[in-house]
């Protein structure tokens, strides 16, 4: 046999093989158990005589293990117990957490109907599209801002890291931004009337692109940057207020042990809520959207010429020195040659004015401050796009939100708490 056909091989017996490593260790390690003669009634406290042995076969990664349990019921009480079941800790169902836990990891990253044939060929547990997506919905039903958020002790040992070996504190960035996702509207469930070979095969209801608003907070580290926490929902502005607000009275951002940076572009519901909730932080105009504005300007004054791109060079280099003043003012002295141009040099002239205490770009380049919100962009793109902005995937607001809470969970780095919750939930109800 060629070494291909030895792996071959062992790879198709793995899960009977693992299973009965991980069944001899069981057997092993729970002995009592399996021989218990008596239990006492977790309620009345009546001694219980074991009852024959129920078979039951449980799913895990390494295989299908079957357990021999005895049972112990008390009629006063009218309840059963299956003490084995306890002590490994068995969930409800045959598929138990390290399945339904990779599952849905797998799921958050890819389409379903690709997640469960690639789960099935890499673990040997069959677990279909339909199940990914009902265990997807449950483990992030009810999910919050800070269900999803590191704990402060985590945060802090992030910013400690950043601080080693540096006489300034690290600048702890805040971007916020939204990022369209393809939406369906509520009207889109059910079943539509009439016999099924005479219904249109054409979905009756027409999408939409609706926004999904969130923020993030990362540390600069030299020239990388290191994630803090995000939080993505489509959502209003307000909403998204409420979750910042949530996260400062958690006590979740360490203002006293970082120079706080927010970067964002000129919309005004974001510094409305900065200003708010973070007066006293560094605030940034994203001079990529500044410039944008400026070329706007300079194409309807000169058109696609040299002068323009001068212009613009010129202008930018005197908002890095810190002249918004200047600028201002010049662009009130320019003559426009067109309605177009009149109109871009308004917008501009009103855009500069509300962020011109945004935009000494000179001063924050010296202070360690990022210039650009690309950070921001990022997270939009991996947790946001990545996964909802499928070719025609159209989501209902309900299912794009569970998804998001668990992409940002998974970059938060608590998937496992996120999990973790899910399971204690599930033993209480």
């Amino acid at each position: 046999m060629t070494l291909s056909q030895v792996s071959e091989t062992i790879w198709e017996l793995r899960q009977p093989l693992t299973a009965s490593v991980a069944q001899t260790i069981v057997e092993h390690r729970h002995q009592e158990e399996h021989r218990r003669p008596h239990l006492h009634c977790a309620t009345c406290e009546r001694l219980l005589k074991a009852r024959p042995t129920v078979p039951r076969t449980v799913e895990t990664l390494v295989g299908a293990i079957e357990l021999e349990r005895p049972y112990f019921s008390c009629r006063q009480c009218q309840c059963g117990r299956y003490p084995l079941d306890e002590v490994l800790g068995l969930r409800v169902g045959r598929m138990q957490r390290d399945v339904q836990q990779a599952a849905v990891d797998l799921a958050t990253e890819l389409p379903y109907e690709t997640a469960s044939t690639l789960f099935g060929r890499l673990s040997g547990v069959a677990v279909s599209s339909e199940r990914m997506h009902t265990l997807t919905h449950q483990v992030a039903e009810g999910l919050g801002v800070l269900d999803v958020a590191p704990s402060r002790a985590e945060i802090d040992r992030r910013v400690a890291q950043g601080a080693a070996g540096r006489f300034r504190r690290p600048v702890l960035v805040l971007g916020m931004d939204g990022a369209y996702v393809p939406s369906r509207p509520e009207s889109a469930r059910g079943r539509r009337p009439g016999q099924a070979r005479q219904r249109a095969k054409r979905a009756r209801w027409r999408h939409e692109w609706r926004e999904a608003k969130g923020f993030r907070f990362y540390l600069l580290d030299g020239d990388r940057i290191v994630h803090v926490r995000s939080w993505h929902q489509v959502q209003k502005e307000h909403e998204l207020g409420e979750a910042l607000q949530q996260v400062k009275d958690a006590g979740l951002i360490p203002e006293a042990a970082v120079r706080l940076c927010v970067v964002c572009d000129g919309a005004e519901w974001i510094w409305k809520h900065v200003q708010a909730l973070f007066p006293t932080a560094c605030q940034v105009l994203d001079s990529y959207h500044c410039s944008e504005s400026l070329h706007k300007v300079a194409k309807a004054q000169y058109g696609h010429t040299s002068q323009a791109l001068e212009w613009v060079e010129a202008t930018l280099t005197r908002l890095y020195l810190g002249k918004v003043g200047t600028v201002l003012g010049g662009l009130r002295r320019m003559q426009p040659t067109s309605e177009d141009a009149l109109k871009a040099i308004d917008n501009c002239w009103v855009y500069l004015d509300d962020h011109r205490g945004r935009t000494d770009y000179g001063t924050f380049r010296r202070g360690g401050y990022p210039l650009g919100s690309g950070g921001m962009e990022s997270s939009n793109k991996c947790i946001c796009h990545v996964r909802l902005k499928r070719s025609g995937a159209w989501w209902y607001e309900e299912s794009s939100n569970q998804m998001l809470a668990l992409r940002c969970a998974k970059y938060n780095g608590t998937f496992d708490q996120v999990f973790a919750r899910y399971q204690h939930l599930k033993a209480d109800a």
